[in-house]
């Protein structure tokens, strides 16, 4: 624990924000600017901060406290989850939710937030409406397919569905063009570098980029790959329980799905790759596995690219590659 600290835990919602201090009293205020500026009161110079990333809610008052140089921390709701079930918490308040939140701080002291720039908010913006018309435009390929399946290939029914998925396909070329502009006038270098990768395509790198932030959250591979969820997991108890062992998934899964798809590619083309495949396949693993262990070099290549300001070059030797 860190003595030094007054941490405060936050559990916050659409409307109010819950609020357990180092003394284990409890506030509730209202989450918009007048209840920031209550909050805010009962703040000095050691207090700090923690709540969770909850969809959009966090924001705004992340950023008020971050103005008033008031020490914050944003952390992942899977974390503080995981902590509370060690200690078999069962309750589930508002206010045992902000007392655990805040004992988490106080444990893992974790790091400190600050607002990401505008870019990168519009491009996270752009990036989730991509993300949501494509998964409207499968929803409608898979309609389509069932009609036709049925027999149903011509009527007003299937006529409706082939022009909303056209419609769609419309709007997410145009919104993946002001996406690349965006990233090209803030990392136009490095999404020309990350390109030179073979397997990597600009639509990849591109969020690569909004992701990551220009790789700028990330020390090691390590971190990079368990950020997008394709860390390994293995659930083992003594000698009866021996589960497979599966990447974690909590990442993003457009992004990993993407970056499948670029395994393949990379398997003919990126020798490290076309390597670490055949060297797999060659131990009587699955391909999947193989393919995984593309994905994770992939990544690793990344960012290193990402890190060394170089391009790509197979021979190219970095900490970022081997580390994790």
């Amino acid at each position: 624990m860190n003595k030094n600290k007054h941490f405060f835990g936050i559990d916050i919602s659409k409307d109010v924000f819950d609020v357990v201090d180092h003394s284990d009293n409890h506030y509730q205020f209202k989450n918009d600017l007048s209840g920031f500026r209550k909050f805010g009161k009962i703040l000095t110079e050691h207090s700090h901060c923690v709540m969770e990333v909850t969809g959009s809610y966090y924001q705004k008052l992340a950023t008020f406290l971050f103005s008033k140089s008031i020490n914050v921390s944003v952390v992942n709701p899977l974390s503080v989850k995981r902590f509370i079930q060690m200690r078999l918490k069962t309750s589930k308040t508002d206010k045992s939710d902000a007392r655990m939140i805040r004992i988490y701080g106080e444990y893992e002291n974790p790091a400190l937030w600050k607002p990401p720039s505008q870019y990168i908010i519009e491009a996270n913006e752009l990036h989730k409406l991509i993300e949501l018309l494509l998964r409207q435009r499968t929803a409608l390929k898979n309609k389509l397919h069932g009609l036709k399946s049925k027999g149903i290939s011509k009527s007003a029914i299937v006529t409706s569905v082939c022009r909303q998925i056209r419609n769609l396909d419309k709007e997410v070329s145009l919104l993946e063009v002001k996406l690349e502009n965006l990233i090209k006038e803030s990392h136009a270098d490095l999404l020309t570098r990350l390109c030179s990768i073979p397997g990597i395509g600009k639509r990849t790198a591109i969020f690569l980029i909004v992701l990551t932030r220009g790789f700028e959250r990330f020390e090691n591979s390590r971190q990079l790959i368990s950020y997008f969820g394709l860390n390994p997991t293995i659930h083992q108890s003594g000698s009866s329980i021996r589960g497979s062992s599966r990447i974690s998934k909590t990442g993003n899964n457009h992004i990993r799905n993407l970056l499948f798809m670029c395994s393949f590619t990379a398997c003919e083309h990126n020798k490290p790759c076309r390597d670490i495949y055949q060297r797999i396949i060659a131990k009587g693993k699955s391909k999947k596995l193989a393919l995984i262990a593309v994905v994770n070099k992939l990544l690793k290549q990344s960012l290193a690219i990402a890190k060394s300001g170089l391009l790509y070059d197979e021979n190219f030797k970095s900490v970022y590659v081997n580390v994790g």
